[in-house]
């Protein structure tokens, strides 16, 4: 057994009496300068790769501008250069309603979303006023990908400099911990450009791509701004498909078109069909069922069908596909689109298991249809 109480710490160390100085300056300069710099050093380091990531944002915010001002330039024919416009649409910014008595809070929100949003219409309607409404669309999706990487530039960089100029470490940690989070978002924005620039369908796209193929029999009319109705029949159950209005860069107004169908022909049950972000280590295109109103954005919409269903009694199921966040927003793989075939068949499952003869179905596709007709 080792008798620790002989151990001469000195010569453990090399602090004896004929040991050399300089070692002993090797030892105890790095302590003291951690002890006094260390918090310094640590934001340097940290400030390195912040600044690249930065130099990465402004890269992206960049190229979502120019792609924006030449996809106007080459497709609309505006009259005069639409750079200043553009740019000072960048800027925008929406304020949220005050929140501290929550009655009829959802109803300001959607007010004043909706608002911004025929803002956003008409501002770029006004360069070029002969337009489609398909050009439209994808402009205005372009718009909102270059707003959106624009602030997110303008606030992280914001955070960097707020922690370099009080030269404040732990200000810096909240960024450094949140960064790649924020980074795999804006790289899957910006990787969406070229997808709406042509028009082609994106993975978020993969429920309204379902019930738009069911209802290219059908007889269509607009039910709401942007959202397209068709009935048809199926195994004696009346079925109302509804999508956002394609192949336009839309998502209409769900909200709105359920609120008039229930109140025409009230269904029994309400199915919706969208994607769904994965956890990670989850495979991408995988399907899976659940209760509620499957739907993203900022709530409104889902508050909307969640109080139409609550006061009629209708019963809401869910299917969702699921995927990354770059899929969603990028080109549809074609893993993601070749599920339609058995997210349809689950479809006609949950009709027969849930539904008589008789009965009415709902059917929502819910998520950006560009590049998906109906």
């Amino acid at each position: 057994m080792v008798d620790f109480t002989n151990i001469d710490l000195d010569q453990l160390f090399g602090f004896s009496d004929d040991s050399n100085p300089l070692l002993m300056l090797v030892w105890i300069l790095p302590i003291i300068i951690f002890i006094f710099y260390g918090q310094r050093i640590q934001l340097q380091v940290t400030s390195g790769e912040i600044k690249k990531a930065i130099k990465k944002l402004d890269g992206y915010r960049t190229e979502a501008r120019t792609e924006l001002i030449d996809y106007v330039k080459k497709n609309m024919s505006p009259s005069e250069d639409p750079t200043k416009k553009i740019d000072r649409f960048l800027d925008y910014f929406t304020i949220m309603p005050v929140d501290m008595d929550p009655n009829g809070v959802v109803d300001k929100v959607r007010h004043t979303l909706r608002a911004r949003e025929d803002y956003s219409r008409n501002h770029v309607k006004s360069l070029s006023p002969d337009s489609n409404e398909l050009e439209l669309s994808k402009v205005i999706t372009l718009l909102e990908i270059a707003t959106s990487l624009h602030m997110i530039y303008k606030i992280v960089n914001h955070m960097y400099l707020t922690a370099k100029k009080q030269n404040n470490y732990p200000l810096i940690l909240p960024l450094q911990m949140i960064l790649p989070f924020i980074m795999e978002e804006a790289e899957a924005i910006t990787k969406a450009i070229p997808a709406f620039q042509l028009g082609q369908p994106v993975g978020d796209g993969i429920g309204p791509m379902i019930v738009g193929k069911m209802m290219l029999d059908t007889k269509k009319e607009l039910v709401a701004f942007q959202t397209v109705l068709g009935e048809k029949e199926y195994n004696g159950r009346k079925l109302f498909l509804l999508k956002a209005e394609g192949p336009g860069s839309n998502v209409g107004r769900p909200g709105d078109a359920v609120e008039s169908i229930v109140a025409k022909n009230k269904p029994d049950i309400i199915i919706m069909v969208d994607a769904a972000l994965k956890m990670e280590g989850e495979d991408s295109a995988i399907t899976a069922q659940g209760f509620g109103a499957a739907i993203g954005g900022i709530g409104t919409e889902r508050f909307q069908i969640e109080d139409i269903a609550t006061k009629n009694n209708i019963p809401i199921f869910a299917i969702v596909i699921k995927q990354s966040i770059k899929e969603a927003i990028t080109l549809m793989t074609k893993d993601i689109a070749n599920q339609a075939e058995n997210v349809t068949s689950q479809i006609n499952e949950m009709i027969q298991d849930n539904t008589k003869p008789g009965q009415k179905v709902l059917l929502i596709g819910v998520g950006n249809t560009i590049g998906v007709p109906q």
